[in-house]
Order: C-alpha cells, then sequence, then structure tokens
C-alpha cells in the first residue's frame, strides 16, 4: 500500500497535532498542506496536486469553522466544506488512495434527546451543519472513504473553548457559558492518534479498509458551563462562571441542544480505547501550561 499520508488543513488544530505525531509513524511519508500550498477549493488545481503527489491516504482537515460567520458567508462555508471534497474525490478516483475526511456533531440538530448514531438522519439546523453534511455526501460518493463525526474539539494549538476559557480568566472577572448544551469535549490529540490507527491497520491488514461514517470524540458528555468549569478546576483558574441559557446568550447559528455522539460502531469495528474528556483535558492542559 501507498505510504505518502497527504494531509490537508495542516495548521488547523487537528493538522497540527497529526503533523507532531507524524515523526513517531516513520514508515509513513507526510505531506502536510494548507491554504498557500493549495486551495482545494479550485477543483481542477486539486484535482492535479493529487495526481502529482499520488497519495496513499488524503486526510482532509481542512474546513471553514466560524459557525457564525458561516451565517452571513454562506457560499464561502459550502465551497471550503461541501464541494471542495469534489476535487478530493476526482484525484483519488483518477488514483486510488483513500480518504479520512472530518465532519461535524453539527450535521444533526440537537433534538432526539439521545446520544447520535451514524445512522441517524442527518438534519442540520445551521449554514455550518448544512456545509459540513455536503462536504459528507461528496466524500461518501467515494468508495474509499471514511468520515470521521465529531465534536467540541480542542488542543494546544489554534483557537478553541479550552484556550479561550483560559484567556478569559487573566482579562475579566466574571464570564457567562451556555449550560443547556450538551456534547462531547474532544481533545484533537486522541483524534489524530485514532487516525493513525485506522491507517495502520489498513496498512497493515493487506490493506482492509472499513468504509462508511464512524463517530469518535471523548467519552462522557457536559455541558459549555460544565466543561468550563472543569477547565477553571484543572488550571487553577479565578475568574466566576455563571451558567446561562442559550437564549439568555444570542449567537448567528443555531447550535444543537444535545448532540452526544455513540462511538459504539468505532470501538467494535477499530477496536479503539476512548479516553474519557477528563482525562483528555488533563492532558491538554498540561501541556498548555509547559
Amino acid at each position: 500500500m501507498n505510504k505518502t499520508i497527504l494531509i490537508t488543513g495542516a495548521n488547523g488544530q487537528l493538522g497540527s497535532e497529526l503533523r507532531e505525531i507524524s515523526e513517531s509513524y516513520d514508515s509513513f511519508n507526510f505531506q502536510f498542506i494548507d491554504l498557500q500550498d493549495l486551495d482545494i477549493t479550485d477543483t481542477v488545481e486539486t484535482v492535479r496536486f493529487i495526481a502529482e503527489t499520488k497519495p496513499g491516504w488524503v486526510v482532509n482537515c481542512a474546513g471553514y469553522t466560524a459557525v457564525d460567520r458561516a451565517e452571513s458567508e454562506q457560499e464561502l462555508a459550502s465551497m471550503v466544506n461541501g464541494d471542495s471534497l469534489s476535487g478530493i474525490t476526482d484525484g483519488l478516483l483518477q488514483y486510488g488512495g483513500k480518504l479520512i475526511h472530518i465532519s461535524t456533531d453539527f450535521v444533526f440538530s440537537g433534538k432526539s434527546g439521545r446520544p447520535y448514531m451514524e445512522e441517524d438522519i442527518p438534519d442540520p439546523i445551521s449554514v455550518y451543519g448544512k456545509s459540513k453534511l455536503r462536504g459528507e455526501e461528496i466524500a461518501l460518493s467515494y468508495p474509499g472513504s471514511i468520515v470521521l463525526r465529531t465534536s467540541w474539539l480542542y488542543s494546544v494549538f489554534g483557537n478553541n473553548f479550552v484556550k479561550t476559557i483560559i484567556r478569559l480568566a487573566s482579562e475579566r472577572d466574571t464570564i457567562n457559558v451556555v449550560s443547556d448544551q450538551v456534547g462531547n469535549p474532544t481533545y484533537a490529540r486522541d483524534l489524530a492518534d485514532v487516525i493513525m490507527k485506522i491507517i495502520v491497520s489498513a496498512d497493515k491488514d493487506n490493506g482492509t479498509f472499513y468504509n462508511g461514517i464512524y463517530n469518535y470524540s471523548n467519552e462522557g458528555s457536559c455541558s459549555w458551563y460544565e466543561f468550563a468549569m472543569e477547565i477553571k478546576k484543572i488550571a487553577g483558574l479565578k475568574i466566576t462562571i455563571n451558567p446561562v441559557s442559550t437564549e439568555q446568550y444570542p449567537l448567528p447559528a443555531k447550535r444543537p441542544a444535545m448532540s452526544v455522539l455513540d462511538k459504539s460502531k468505532i470501538k467494535h469495528v477499530y477496536g479503539i480505547t476512548i479516553p474519557g474528556w477528563k482525562n483528555s483535558l488533563h492532558s491538554c492542559i498540561k501541556k498548555l501550561n509547559k
């Protein structure tokens, strides 16, 4: 099997985590690209790039992630999160590599009242969610693809909720955090490890590859308020955090009220052991403190 792994969105949270762990996988040849290397919304250019690179794997971490701004930048969000997949899948169709595409819990409305399974019917309630669903559909039209749905991603890299809470604690005495939206925080390092486990297992088992959709997030669920309180506790922050309702904290884009992901499938198919969200948060904050 071809040992080249092409990673798009290389400067984002997940791309940066993959870059860091890539040193432990010296049997693979990693190629990290971001917007300055390739505009994935340019289909012709993307097909040409894949034809030249001939990757065994494309891990698509690129994405338009400004959830609220997407409401007014619908076309851009749709191009980056949706249409750009056409260039990647067209390129791979000609060459035959595998695709791992990163998606989100935002493809669901959050109204089911129970953890979402992979086969549940998506029902996005925001422009961002709709654009990500479009990307999933294009990715899955290519037979050699996996869509990994994740949620509430954070890392030592990039901008995220964990780093925002820590920063706000140094700037303010009090903040309000929404307490009626529930989901699974996910440490991007754990997700990066899982991506490499999937690639390694397919590489080892003579190319055994189980395509389709998989959910991955850390174990356990919480509200954004509970997440913030745990960050405060672990990081030893001196800040007052008040719980507020979604109604009291209006934002341009609607969020799913409960977007907990069921991970039974990835555990069963790939034998993945998933760390609890509090343990992973601990690891991340320890690293940030260094």
